[in-house]
């Protein structure tokens, strides 16, 4: 308690300073997972993918990051065996931003889409069990986060697989492609929209107090998808549209698909932006609310006003600096990505993500999206995949978990060393 009482002030400086390098690891890891296959396919190229991707993660991030965050993150740990050492869950709490931050850049130099969400539980979990001990660990949740190392990749890569081989069978394997895909356009696009709602209610904005039902959201979700169809419909037979499709009959199909991953990038920028920066931010929240109530720990508690924006700020800094490396692997490092294939890639991702927050699956968007991409590239037959790009990626997410305990253990007792 001494240590707060002296250097409160401080230690939320610093804390600050902390949860803006994490930010800035989720902005040049994880940001990149939404515009990889976007940059990939050629729909884009990186200097767009960044601009969008600030606008839509940035958005998400302040606009429906929360008012209110557990200052426990995830409930990985127990807050109870802290209460008579506030100070201890303090210095643990910085030392598992900046462990997971400095994880998250090492992984970022290399070019590997870890996730985030567990390099921060790996952290907590390190200096939790240092020192109110392995028993202060929720270890049921731990086994859920391994499973879906496993699960979540394996049902978008199959997702992916199922999505491209219709794309190819109703439209590129027949005579009349461009034909084709002004036929099935709209209904990809009602789909595609049906999903991105779902995922933006569900997963971007139930921070802000929209609480829908499941039937509201879904009654919400097929209106806007129905609008989509018919405009859909009349936009792919308008002139504008055919003028722009004599670039060549598989030019003018491809063109139906990167408006459809574009739209599923930005939405999935938009949810991971609200959703991932309480990554960096809830630790923060959980330090000034202990440090400004004398100690006390609370559930949750209200987020003072500059948290959000810094959190914002270092997801933009993040992606702007590092943001091309990881984007890179997922564009072009793992298969050959066209529209078609990056739309069949993220709307199988979009797909999970909602299955998996209905069914309460613990879920990396990183790993979805890379299964995803796995599955398009087996279509093709395995010889269309970079086998030792795969190896690297699923090796640094098995690494990533004790990373960060690793990392959090060496920094806590060098910040236990500083204050006390």
């Amino acid at each position: 308690m001494d240590v707060l009482q002296h250097y409160g002030t401080i230690l939320i400086i610093i804390t600050a300073a902390f949860a803006f390098f994490m930010a800035f690891g989720v902005g040049a890891n994880d940001v990149s997972n939404a515009m990889g296959t976007s940059v990939g396919s050629g729909t884009i190229n990186a200097k767009q993918a960044i601009i969008i991707a600030l606008i839509f993660e940035c958005a998400g991030a302040y606009l429906a990051g929360g008012e209110v965050t557990e200052t426990i993150k995830s409930g990985i740990i127990y807050p109870t065996n802290f209460i008579n050492a506030p100070d201890t869950l303090v210095l643990g709490m910085m030392a598992a931003l900046f462990a997971s931050g400095s994880w998250l850049l090492i992984a970022s130099r290399w070019g590997w889409p870890v996730s985030t969400t567990h390099s921060i539980i790996g952290a907590l979990i390190g200096f939790a069990c240092i020192t109110a001990g392995t028993h202060s660990v929720r270890w049921s949740a731990i086994g859920g986060i391994v499973g879906s190392w496993f699960i979540t990749p394996v049902i978008a890569g199959v997702l992916a697989y199922g999505i491209f081989f219709v794309i190819q069978k109703l439209i590129f394997d027949t005579e009349k492609p461009l034909h084709n895909a002004q036929k099935f356009g709209p209904y990809f696009m009602g789909l595609t929209v049906f999903i991105l709602v779902i995922v933006t209610v569900a997963k971007g904005l139930k921070h802000i107090g929209l609480d829908l039902t499941t039937r509201e959201t879904i009654l919400i979700s097929l209106g806007i998808s129905f609008v989509s169809v018919v405009i859909s419909y009349f936009y792919f037979r308008s002139k504008r549209f055919i003028k722009k499709a004599r670039s060549g009959v598989f030019g003018g199909v491809e063109r139906v698909f990167s408006i459809l991953m574009l739209m599923t990038a930005c939405a999935m920028a938009f949810a991971h932006g609200s959703n991932d920066v309480a990554n960096a931010i809830g630790p923060l929240a959980a330090v000034v609310t202990i440090v400004e109530n004398g100690g006390n720990i609370m559930a949750s508690a209200p987020m003072a006003w500059w948290v959000l924006p810094l959190g914002a700020a270092g997801i933009a800094a993040g992606l702007v600096v590092m943001g091309y490396k990881v984007m890179a692997t997922i564009g072009t490092g793992i298969t050959d990505l066209t529209p078609s294939r990056g739309f069949a890639a993220q709307f199988a991702t979009a797909a999970t993500v909602v299955v998996a927050s209905g069914t309460g699956l613990p879920i990396s968007t990183t790993q979805t999206l890379v299964g995803a991409v796995l599955g398009i590239g087996l279509a093709r037959g395995i010889a269309a995949l970079n086998l030792n790009v795969i190896r690297n990626i699923i090796a640094s997410w098995i690494v990533t978990l004790p990373a960060g305990a690793f990392f959090a253990i060496i920094i806590y007792f060098i910040l236990d060393l500083i204050f006390r």
